[in-house]
């Protein structure tokens, strides 16, 4: 700011000066709203990915029929974001040019306490004070915490074992006895081991990849090598697997499903295509005491007798898709019943919904039977069980009627009737829920543990062989379980590979299953 006492004396000069002063407040005032349309853009530009971003989430947690493949949401969610911090990047460099603060971001949490913590500090070079010169003392201190990584760092175990004689006695050699080892004579630990199979079949990264990536580091691992560890972890891992379809049987109600897992079949050049079938437990809905469980199992086809060889005597309630092996199975079995899922029911008509008003209809009375099933959920199966005899089952005989009769109006050629032909042919297995609260409207719960397999199976392409598929089956299943339990699936199989190589009876096998390590 310019005194009186700056001011020259002479009227030109003074002139000259007030010129001056003009021009420097006129660029001022330009760089000013030069600066103002940026942060407006940036403004704009941060409301419209906005704006996308929630477009995205309103079909995630839309209504069922206008939501988007979990898989797509993600990738779609994942670039949208990613222009969203460039555009507040933009945004706060705009406002540190115009000399204002970046703006505070919001408390989010603390950090997990058990990460290890490396203080650093950033301090002032002269300690004196910049006006009188004398010393500062300390008053406080900010503290900011960032999450920082150290890309995955290998390391080598030297195991040594110092072998001993006896002086007096001539051939006396004692030595403590070699580490036990997944992988004998071979250079993995259990802990890596555990570290490929997490992340081929639990982040659906192929071996090859991996050998890439460990290929960065100096690491030559070939993939074959990296398989020759998968197989033998397999082979020490399978009886839990076993053991867990094993307690999946002596459940009071199941849910099966399967899905394709293309095979390589050498002998025609191509891929054949195998199955891995689902069977999984989830009494949580209705407060049953079962932890969830899910045990996959490869098949090299879709018999049905696939599914009695896996359930074996299996007597209950089993939710389960149209698929008519699984009718089949209850036809060989007087103590299973069967219980359908609306779900494909819904899937049916809502493919028939924009050129049929009874599709239409048909909809709107299922989405009826899911409004009370949202109340009743969590309750006892009992309690279950009363809402819906009080509730959804007048509407349940009203749909059966109104698709009976539809179907005498339509052609019996055309898809509507396909879709009501589909429904009524399983009526006693879509209206089983009404009378037993343990019963879910859908098989939704197995579809959900489907899901893993696909990503992997999308990833991977296909599986080397027969027993591969199997491989992958008897791990995957290891790893869901894991996350049922909640528990990280590195840690609990670098352990459970320990036990195992170290010779864990198999009479206390069930010590070693993943909810056990939560029980």
């Amino acid at each position: 700011m310019l005194m009186e006492a700056d001011l020259p004396n002479d009227v030109e000069a003074l002139r000259a000066l007030v010129l001056e002063q003009s021009r420097t407040l006129a660029e001022e005032r330009a760089a000013r709203a030069d600066l103002a349309l940026a942060k407006g853009e940036a403004d704009a530009e941060i409301e419209r990915l906005q704006s996308i971003i929630d477009a995205f989430m309103r079909h995630r947690f839309g209504r069922k029929s206008e939501q988007l493949d979990p898989d797509q949401l993600q990738l779609g969610l994942e670039d949208v974001e990613a222009a969203l911090g460039e555009a507040r990047a933009a945004r706060e460099a705009v406002i540190t040019k115009a000399g204002g603060e970046r703006p505070r971001k919001a408390n989010r949490g603390a950090l997990p306490a058990h990460l290890e913590r490396i203080e650093q500090i950033v301090d002032v070079d002269d300690r004196a004070c910049p006006c009188c010169g004398g010393a500062l003392h300390q008053i406080g201190e900010d503290v900011a915490e960032r999450l920082d990584v150290v890309p995955t760092t290998f390391r080598v175990l030297v195991t040594r074992r110092p072998r001993y004689d006896c002086r007096s006695c001539e051939g006396v050699v004692v030595q403590a006895p070699a580490p036990a080892r997944i992988v004998e004579g071979g250079i993995p630990t259990e802990a890596l081991i555990a570290q490929v199979l997490v992340a081929k079949y639990a982040d659906h990264v192929p071996l090859y990849r991996q050998a890439q990536i460990y290929a960065r580091q100096g690491l030559q691992l070939d993939r074959s090598t990296l398989a020759d560890w998968v197989g033998r972890a397999a082979w020490y891992l399978r009886p839990l697997r076993d053991r867990i379809l094993e307690e999946l049987r002596g459940s009071q109600r199941l849910f099966a499903d399967e899905t394709t897992a293309p095979v390589l079949d050498p002998g025609r050049g191509r891929t054949k295509t195998g199955q891995i079938w689902a069977y999984a437990r989830d009494d949580r809905p209705w407060g049953g005491d079962d932890p969830p469980l899910v045990a996959y199992v490869y098949a090299p086809d879709r018999k049905s007798e696939r599914a009695e060889a896996h359930l074996g005597s299996y007597s209950g309630i089993l939710q389960v898709d149209g698929y008519s092996g699984y009718a089949a199975l209850a036809r060989r079995s007087q103590q299973l019943s069967l219980a359908f899922c609306w779900s494909y029911v819904r899937r049916k008509f809502y493919e028939l919904a924009g050129s049929s008003p009874v599709a239409t209809e048909v909809l709107r009375r299922i989405a009826m039977l899911y409004a009370i099933e949202s109340e009743v959920r969590g309750t006892s199966a009992e309690q279950r069980r009363a809402a819906r005899a009080e509730q959804a089952r007048i509407i349940v005989d009203d749909l059966h009627s109104y698709l009976e009769a539809r179907l005498r109006q339509v052609s019996a050629k055309s898809k509507l009737a396909d879709a009501i032909r589909y429904a009524l042919n399983r009526w006693t297995g879509l209206s089983l829920f009404l009378h037993d609260g343990r019963v879910e409207l859908d098989s939704n719960t197995v579809e959900r543990s489907i899901r893993p397999l696909a990503l992997n199976r999308k990833n991977a392409l296909f599986a080397g062989s027969d027993e591969g598929g199997a491989n992958w089956a008897v791990i995957a299943t290891l790893i869901e379980n894991c996350k049922l339990a909640g528990i990280n699936p590195h840690t609990w199989l670098t352990a459970t590979l320990t036990s195992l190589a170290n010779g864990h009876p198999t009479s206390r096998i069930d010590e070693l299953l993943p909810h056990a390590q939560v029980a």
